[in-house]
C-alpha cells in the first residue's frame, strides 16, 4: 500500500471496574496495532472514562484523517461515549468497530464486563442507524488485526470516493442502459460529483494537441509495445492527441476517472482508437471506462482505493461449461501492468473499425476481485425477489434499497492461458461454477461491465456495502 493507514483508537472504561487490567487491555491493543504499521491517533493507550475525553478524541475525529474508529471496551461502560464517538465515524462515513475482551472464568469478581459494553454499545447504534462491525478476542489476539485492516482498507476507500470527481465524456451509446448513471444518487451514496464534458471539446483538443506532446506518447508506448512503430503512424499520433485531451483533462478539472464514450466519434472524426491512450490512464491511476460508464468508473475507482493498485473495467464474453471457466474481454485498454509477462505487449486496431492504437495481451494469472455498482430497478418481478433472497447479504440498507442500488461482489483465479480473443482478455475460474455466475448475471439483470482488480478485496467491498447501505449480490459466495 502506498498510504498508511489510519486508525483512531478509543479505549472506553469506567472506574468502577479494574482500571489497571482496563489500562493494560489498552496497552496492549494499542502495541499490537502499531507493530503492524497502522498509524494510532486518539485516546491511543489514555482511557477514555468521561464526556471531556470523549469530547477529545470527538474533535479529533472532526478535524483529521481516520479510516477506521476502533471502540475498545477497554471495561464495561454505557453506551454514551460509544455513540458520541460513533456519531462523529458515521458522519465521515469512518468504519465502527466495538472491541471486547473476554473476562477470565475465575470464579472471582467480574473485572471488566466488557462484553456487556459492547453489547449495550451495539443496540444503541442500531437504533441511531449506525453500521458497526465488532470483535470478541483479547488483545493480543493477532486475528484482530486481519479485521483492523479489512476494515480500515473499506474506510480508506470510502474517504478515497468522498469528495471525488468523475468526469464523463459524451453520452453512452443507444441501448446502453448499463451505463446509465444518476449522479445525484451517486453524490448520496458515496460523496462523488460527476462533472460532464462536451464530447467535441474533448475531440477538438485531442485534434489540436501539438507535435511534441504526440511523440513523448509515441516514444513511450513504443517502448511499451516495440510493434507499434509497424503500425499506421497517423492513427497513433491520433490515439496521442486523445490521451492529451484526456490527461489534461483530469489534470485541469482534478478528475479522479473518466467515462469516455469512446465510439464512433474517435474513430469517424478522429481516424484513430482512444483505448490506447485509455489504457495509459488506467495505468496511471486515473480509471478510464468506456461506452461512457460513469458507474463502472467508479466502481474501478473503489478496487483501485482498496487494492493500491490499477483496475480494470471488462466485459464477460465467454463462459465454457466443459472447462468452468469464463473469459474477460475488452478491446484494449487493460492496464500494462495486467498482461502475463510470459506475454509480449503488441500494439494493435480495433477489432471492429480497424484502427490502432490498442493494446493487445493475455492478462497474467493470479486473484482476482469482480465487482459492479449495480443500479437496479424497483418493483421486481416475482423470480427477481426470489433471486434475491438467495444471492443478496443480510446487510442491506433502506436508503440504499430505496435508492436502487446493489454493489455485485465475486472472486476467482485467472489463469495462465493464451490468449483468447484480440484485444485483453484473460481466463478466469470463478469460485463458483462459471454456469451457475452466468445464471445469476442473466435472471438479476446485471450490467454487461464488470471491474477487476488483482488481490482478494471481498471483505472490504463487505465492509464498504455495509457502511453505505448497500445490499450486496454475492457471485462467487
Amino acid at each position: 500500500m502506498t498510504t498508511q493507514l489510519i486508525v483512531t483508537l478509543a479505549a472506553i472504561a469506567r472506574p468502577t471496574f479494574d482500571v489497571p487490567l482496563a489500562q493494560s487491555v489498552a496497552d496492549t491493543a494499542l502495541a499490537q496495532i502499531e507493530q503492524v504499521g497502522l498509524t494510532v491517533v486518539g485516546s491511543r493507550n489514555t482511557l477514555i472514562m468521561d464526556a471531556d475525553s470523549a469530547a477529545q478524541v470527538q474533535h479529533e475525529l472532526r478535524n483529521t484523517q481516520s479510516d477506521l474508529l476502533i471502540l475498545l471496551q477497554a471495561s464495561f461502560a454505557d453506551s454514551s461515549m460509544a455513540v458520541a464517538l460513533a456519531e462523529v465515524a458515521a458522519a465521515r462515513r469512518i468504519p465502527v468497530l466495538l472491541w471486547a475482551v473476554p473476562d477470565e472464568r475465575a470464579g472471582g469478581r467480574l473485572r471488566l464486563n466488557s462484553l456487556c459494553g459492547i453489547n449495550l454499545a451495539g443496540h444503541a447504534l442500531m437504533l441511531r442507524g449506525i453500521a458497526y462491525n465488532y470483535l470478541l478476542t483479547q488483545a493480543d489476539d493477532p486475528t484482530a488485526l486481519t479485521k483492523i485492516a479489512t476494515l480500515a482498507r473499506a474506510g480508506r476507500a470510502l474517504r478515497t470516493l468522498q469528495g471525488a470527481t468523475l468526469g464523463v465524456v459524451g453520452a453512452h451509446p443507444a441501448g446502453f442502459d448499463t451505463c446509465a448513471y444518476d449522479a445525484d444518487d451517486l453524490a448520496q451514496l458515496f460523496g462523488v460529483r460527476v462533472q460532464p464534458v462536451a464530447l467535441a471539446d474533448t475531440l477538438a483538443q485531442a485534434a489540436a494537441a501539438g507535435a511534441a506532446v504526440r511523440d513523448r506518447f509515441v516514444a513511450r508506448v513504443t517502448e511499451l509495445a516495440p510493434n507499434v512503430a509497424e503500425l499506421d503512424q497517423t492513427a497513433v499520433r491520433g490515439t496521442a492527441g486523445v490521451y492529451h485531451a484526456l490527461r489534461t483533462l483530469a489534470d485541469e478539472a482534478q478528475l479522479s476517472g473518466v467515462a469516455v464514450r469512446c465510439w464512433p466519434e474517435f474513430f469517424t472524426e478522429l481516424g484513430c482508437a482512444a483505448c490506447g491512450a485509455m489504457s495509459v490512464l488506467n495505468e496511471e491511476r486515473c480509471p478510464a471506462s468506456c461506452e461512457a460508464d460513469v458507474n463502472g468508473t467508479l466502481t474501478s475507482l473503489l478496487l483501485q482505493a482498496l487494492a493500491g493498485a490499477p483496475a480494470f473495467i471488462t466485459d464477460l464474453v465467454s463462459i465454457e461449461a466443459a472447462s468452468d471457466s469464463a473469459v474477460l474481454w475488452h478491446c484494449g485498454l487493460a492496464p500494462a501492468s495486467m498482461a502475463d509477462p510470459e506475454s509480449t505487449i503488441l500494439g494493435t486496431i480495433h477489432s471492429n473499425r480497424k484502427l490502432p492504437l490498442l493494446f493487445e495481451f493475455p492478462l497474467k494469472p493470479g486473484r482476482v476481485t469482480v465487482a459492479r455498482l449495480h443500479r437496479t430497478a424497483l418493483g421486481d418481478g416475482a423470480e427477481v425477489r426470489s433471486l434475491k433472497s438467495e444471492v443478496l447479504t443480510q446487510d442491506s440498507g433502506l436508503k440504499a434499497q430505496a435508492a436502487g442500488y446493489q454493489l455485485v461482489i465475486g472472486g476467482g483465479e485467472m489463469v495462465r492461458a493464451p490468449k483468447s480473443f484480440t484485444g485483453t482478455s484473460g481466463v478466469l475460474r470463478f469460485d463458483r461454477p462459471a454456469m451457475a455466475v452466468f445464471d445469476t448475471i442473466m435472471r438479476m439483470g446485471l450490467e454487461h461491465h464488470v471491474s477487476i482488480v488483482y488481490g482478494d478485496y471481498r471483505a472490504e467491498l463487505r465492509s464498504v456495502a455495509r457502511l453505505v447501505g448497500l445490499p450486496v449480490v454475492e457471485l462467487t459466495a
